[in-house]
């Protein structure tokens, strides 16, 4: 049933309104004045908000904007009877889905209600689309919470093994918040050299080290007002730990070179493949960072704990990638299928998309079988095909393992890091380290 929270403090109007939307079956709530509309809806969300924009403790923008801020797929209904256009488009900078003036007729509301309702499931992210679909129920409890936190403005840490989605997860959170209009910025941790990080992420002013023949800002101020990405925020090299400690506190970040400080309104969510909580006992990452960052804490399962999804997985890549003049998508067979859900997915959801738009590729027909598992050599159905003899140290296991990664996936260090869940960083000083030789760069 639909749920709609009406908002005036004209009792007789609140009557009026409330019958009208009950004998359209809705169910209803009210509220005298803003500060109690906006105690209702945290308590009891609703899908519609019809207000008036002027009561005694309070204007129809001020619930309006609470209301936006608890959940942005809300859509509202402003009523004034002092109407006017600067208001009107006030109201609609502000992000009103509608604005009528009084008096006004119910089926006017109605329509008003009808077509605000349309926009605002128009405007809701479909996770489907970046492939963050699934029915089991860890994935599920998952979504919920990422939808819960979406509205709210504090920073987020996802931790989750590579290839799992974890930046379809950041950019989900964008865009269902309220900071959705404004950028999304992602930079990734490990894959600047340490002396040019800070530059990246905190900006310099011209003349601030040699090259610098310009002043250009980070991705802080890049993000101003929407949402900033840390990708891999675990291989955040020690030195740079407290002046990033010190933005998310201060929320102002220092240019190198320059002496004053800029402020920024940015939400930040940092993703990471390691246990930050490890790296915090092994003396890697600071105590006071890891609380900071860890405000709500997110987990992406696995795809191995979540065997389940994996067809419709399957079958939203087939659909993501089959050729552009095929009549219908192609199936899989079911001992292809049975193969998929019995394999251990190192690589999680990216290493099945990876699968399927090979197979797509390699196939003849409309059916994919079970041949084309066979055929990929490079793939393995369980962990215990991989077991090896007793006897080698664990470094030379750790370097054996590198090596046959390395060469599986044609010497690309990057798909090498995915499919062991490290950083590309630890890809490359582990290759150092054994003395490996050189290999195509990622």
């Amino acid at each position: 049933m639909n749920q709609v929270l009406v908002v005036d403090d004209e009792a007789a109007m609140r009557t009026a309104l409330e019958a009208s939307f009950r004998r359209d079956g809705w169910q209803v709530a009210t509220a005298a004045g803003t500060s109690e509309a906006l105690e209702k809806f945290r308590s009891t969300p609703c899908s519609l908000v019809v207000t008036d924009m002027r009561m005694p403790d309070g204007d129809g923008l001020r619930v309006m904007q609470g209301v936006r801020e608890m959940n942005p797929k809300t859509a509202v209904v402003l009523l004034t009877a002092f109407g006017s256009i600067p208001e009107a488009v006030l109201t609609m900078k502000e992000g009103a889905c509608d604005y009528l003036v009084k008096p006004i007729s119910f089926e006017r509301l109605r329509e008003a209600a009808q077509r605000v309702l349309r926009k605002a499931d128009e405007q809701e992210p479909d996770p489907s689309k970046d492939g963050l679909i699934g029915q089991s129920n860890g994935f599920r409890r998952m979504m919920e919470r990422a939808r819960q936190i979406a509205g709210a403005d504090a920073d987020v840490l996802i931790e989750a093994e590579s290839g799992t989605g974890k930046e379809l997860l950041a950019r989900l959170i964008h865009r269902s918040s309220p900071r959705r209009k404004a950028r999304f910025v992602a930079v990734n941790c490990a894959a600047f050299p340490e002396a040019l990080l800070e530059s990246e992420l905190f900006g310099h002013v011209r003349g601030a080290f040699t090259g610098a023949t310009a002043a250009k800002p980070g991705k802080f101020e890049l993000a101003d007002g929407g949402s900033l990405l840390l990708d891999e925020i675990g291989e955040l090299p020690l030195n740079l730990q407290p002046k990033l400690l010190r933005v998310l506190q201060e929320r102002e970040v220092d240019r190198l070179g320059d002496t004053r400080p800029v402020s920024i309104d940015v939400r930040v969510i940092a993703t990471t493949n390691r246990s930050l909580r490890s790296l915090v006992e092994e003396g890697k990452f600071r105590a006071d960072l890891y609380y900071r960052l860890n405000v709500v804490p997110l987990s992406i399962p696995p795809l191995r704990d979540r065997r389940e999804d994996i067809a419709g997985l399957a079958g939203h890549f087939i659909q993501k990638y089959k050729s552009k003049t095929a009549e219908c998508a192609a199936r899989i067979s079911p001992e292809l299928l049975a193969r998929l859900n019995e394999h251990n997915w190192q690589g999680n959801v990216r290493e099945l998309e990876n699968f399927i738009r090979r197979a797509l590729a390699l196939s003849k027909g409309s059916i994919l079988g079970v041949d084309l598992w066979e055929e990929q050599g490079w793939m393995q159905t369980t962990a215990a095909k991989d077991v090896r003899p007793a006897g080698p140290s664990l470094r030379d296991m750790e370097k054996q393992l590198l090596e046959r990664t390395l060469e599986s996936n044609g010497g690309n260090r990057t798909r090498a890091a995915e499919v062991l869940g490290v950083s590309l960083r630890t890809v490359r000083n582990k290759i150092r380290e054994y003395g490996l030789p050189p290999r195509r760069a990622a």
